[in-house]
C-alpha cells in the first residue's frame, strides 16, 4: 500500500522516475477498486455507486498519468510516449513493454534511478 500512497503523494510530479513496483501497485490498486466498486454497483442495481466508480477514476486520471510518465521516464523515454496507448492493439503492447521494461541502471537524464534511492526515507 506504500507505493498507492507515495504515487498519490507525487499526484501532479510529472519530473523524476518511478520503479515498476510504484507503478504496478498503484495500477493494481485503481483496478481492484474499480472492479469492487462497479461489482457492486451492478450486483445491487444501484446507480449511486456506479457514480462512485466513475468518480474514483477521475479522482486517480491525474494521478495515474503523472505515474505513467515517471514509469517511461524510469526506462528513458520521453512522457509522450504515453500518447501511443491511444493507437489500437500496437499501442497497448508497445506500453505494456515500455511499463515491463527494467530499469534503466544508474542515472539518466530524468533524475537518479530510483531502485537506489531508499523506499521509505
Amino acid at each position: 500500500m506504500y507505493w498507492f500512497v507515495e504515487a498519490l503523494r507525487k499526484y501532479a510530479d510529472f519530473d523524476g522516475r518511478a520503479r515498476r513496483l510504484e507503478y504496478w501497485v498503484f495500477a493494481a490498486v485503481v483496478y481492484v477498486g474499480c472492479v469492487v466498486l462497479g461489482g457492486l454497483g451492478a450486483s445491487e442495481k444501484s446507480p449511486a455507486l456506479l457514480v462512485a466508480v466513475f468518480v474514483f477514476g477521475v479522482m486517480l486520471l491525474l494521478p495515474g498519468l503523472a505515474v505513467t510518465v515517471r514509469r517511461l521516464h524510469d526506462t528513458d523515454h520521453s512522457g509522450w510516449w504515453s500518447l501511443v496507448g491511444l493507437v489500437p492493439f500496437v499501442g497497448t503492447v508497445v506500453m505494456l513493454v515500455f511499463l515491463l521494461t527494467e530499469s534503466e541502471p544508474g542515472g539518466n537524464r530524468f533524475g537518479p534511478c530510483p531502485k537506489r534511492i531508499p523506499a521509505h526515507a
